[in-house]
């Protein structure tokens, strides 16, 4: 009851500043909205927690509740203007998601590696452009288009399915403390699915251009964001050689030199239109697979910090969370979700009948590859200017579906840990209620 009543009395706060600070300049506004929202996203998390439900899904809820999309007491100019923080903090964690995986360490693991990833994108891929080409005559994006437009239209949506979150996955296991096989197994699928899927995506839209109608797909927007891509993985790959030059000079202030890498990506990627996500998990790759000591010791600083990192990057997504398609599209929204989630089941089936991944993994691991973030948003703008007739409509659907598996996403994948049988209720529940962040996971794993 504490919780709650303070998380009102923050509301009330921030409704009566809201009203006084109207005509103040927007950075006065934004600094005041950044400070209730670290302030109700912590309270959220410590009610999350006592519910058992994950702490990242207190910090969403929360910011999409007092976001513009619902109470309004954040701004959509205050939530824009904070945008560049919260590609600093998604540059953290995607910096550290990438420092866990160092290349030699996954080489006994690659076959695994390669069945998941590949069951992962190619039945979600399959799934959702298969049924929606068969609904093409009713689905609203293209009941008036031609076959052609159809195909390409159903072949983008499939791609985007594939699509998962790097940033929800590290959170969540930094959260968990969860360090096993079959959590690192998960990471490191989230990631290289994510990159793979990226590509995949932009590939696919480029080859539409050969069945779509005259002026229905700009293919220079694939091509862009493919060169986008490439250049993101150069650009992390030249952080990371400077991090680990500067590492093995100076022995003090790793974690703050990070956090300067993460700024230094996150300004990058504005400047050059790069990913911010992609710069800096090539940039934390980079580090673990030459200088694995400086890499430690990036990880084992890095933790130090990272409630308040998970906290800013998971609130300001939640303020930014866009549902409003879902009133008039919910069936098919929901249609959608269901065959990326019957798709991702099957992949990891497929993925199982290969001796080199484990049963609990075949069976589990597709929750752990529901959540969906940042670079599937960035995906949904490439579509978008990809489809100049009715990309816009295509966008709002899937940033409405991207916003619903952001939700869900972590409820599942720590579904998948416990399910895997590395944490119990009896400890998730002592930890929730005592507003603990982290769960002390076993080895079995």
């Amino acid at each position: 009851m504490r919780a709650l009543a303070s998380l009102f009395a923050l509301g009330l706060m921030m409704a009566l500043f809201h009203r006084v600070t109207a005509g103040a300049a927007l950075e006065a506004r934004a600094t005041l909205a950044l400070g209730f929202l670290l302030l109700a996203a912590f309270v959220a998390g410590d009610l999350a927690g006592r519910a058992r439900l994950p702490r990242i899904t207190g910090y969403l809820l929360v910011g999409f509740a007092v976001g513009p999309a619902w109470l309004g007491l954040v701004r959509p100019d205050e939530v824009d203007a904070l945008r560049f923080i919260g590609d600093v903090a998604l540059g953290v964690i995607a910096f550290a998601a990438g420092s866990e995986l160092a290349l030699p360490s996954l080489r006994g693991q690659g076959v695994a590696l390669a069945r998941v990833v590949a069951g992962g994108i190619a039945f979600p891929l399959l799934v959702v452009t298969a049924v929606l080409l068969s609904v093409s005559p009713w689905f609203p994006l293209t009941v008036h288009q031609p076959p052609g437009d159809a195909v390409a239209v159903a072949v983008a949506l499939g791609a985007l399915s594939a699509v998962s979150s790097p940033a929800v996955a590290m959170g969540m296991l930094s959260e968990l403390d969860a360090r096993g096989p079959f959590a690192r197994m998960l990471l490191a699928a989230t990631v290289f699915k994510d990159l793979a899927a990226a590509i995949l995506f932009t590939l696919l839209l480029a080859a539409g251009k050969a069945v779509a109608s005259a002026g229905a797909l700009h293919a220079t927007a694939a091509g862009t964001a493919l060169l986008g891509l490439v250049a993101s993985l150069a650009a992390g790959a030249l952080l990371g050689y400077g991090l680990s030059r500067y590492l093995r000079l100076i022995q003090r202030h790793t974690a703050l030199f990070v956090v300067a890498v993460a700024v230094v990506a996150a300004e990058m990627a504005r400047l050059l239109h790069l990913e911010t996500i992609i710069v800096a998990l090539a940039a934390g790759l980079y580090l673990a697979t030459f200088s694995p000591v400086e890499c430690e010791r990036a990880r084992h600083e890095l933790k130090h910090g990272w409630q308040p990192v998970y906290i800013l990057f998971f609130v300001l997504a939640g303020a930014g969370l866009r549902l409003n398609a879902l009133a008039e599209l919910w069936p098919w929204a929901l249609l959608l979700i269901g065959l990326r989630a019957v798709g991702l089941r099957y992949g990891l089936r497929w993925a199982g009948r290969h001796p080199s991944v484990t049963p609990a993994l075949a069976r589990e691991g597709w929750l752990g590859l529901v959540p969906q973030a940042g670079s599937a948003l960035g995906l949904a703008q490439v579509a978008r200017r990809a489809f100049p007739e009715w990309g816009v409509s295509l966008e709002t659907l899937v940033v409405a579906i991207i916003g619903v598996h952001e939700l869900v996403g972590p409820i599942c994948f720590r579904r998948a840990l416990r399910r895997a049988g590395g944490i119990t209720e009896d400890i998730a529940d002592a930890e929730g209620s005592r507003g603990g962040a982290v769960v002390a996971l076993g080895g079995g794993l």
